[in-house]
C-alpha cells in the first residue's frame, strides 16, 4: 500500500485528482462524469457529487492511516439517487 499505486488499467480513461478540486475523469481527452451502477445496470448516482463522495472516502481512510488508528474502513452517507432528468 505504500509507494505510489499503479494507474492506466482502463484504455483511454484518465481520472485526475487534484487537491484543491476534486477528482475528475476524463475519455479519450474528453469530460467524463464518474458513476455508481447497480449490477443490472441502473444509474443510481453521476457526476460531480460521485467524484466528492470518492475523494472524501479516501481521504479519509489515508488520514486514518497516517493517524494510526485501529480501523480503515470508511463507509460514505449514502448517496441521494439520481432524479431522471439526471440520469445517463
Amino acid at each position: 500500500m505504500i509507494g505510489t499505486q499503479p494507474t492506466g488499467a482502463i484504455v483511454g480513461v484518465q481520472i485526475s485528482a487534484v487537491s484543491h478540486e476534486g477528482l475528475s475523469v476524463s475519455i479519450n481527452g474528453k469530460p467524463g462524469r464518474l458513476a455508481i451502477i447497480t449490477e443490472d445496470g441502473q444509474v443510481v448516482a453521476a457526476g460531480k457529487e460521485v467524484a466528492s463522495e470518492a475523494q472524501a472516502v479516501a481521504v479519509n481512510c489515508y488520514r486514518n492511516f497516517l493517524q494510526g488508528k485501529g480501523f480503515l474502513r470508511i463507509l460514505s452517507k449514502p448517496i441521494q439517487p439520481c432524479s431522471d432528468d439526471a440520469r445517463i
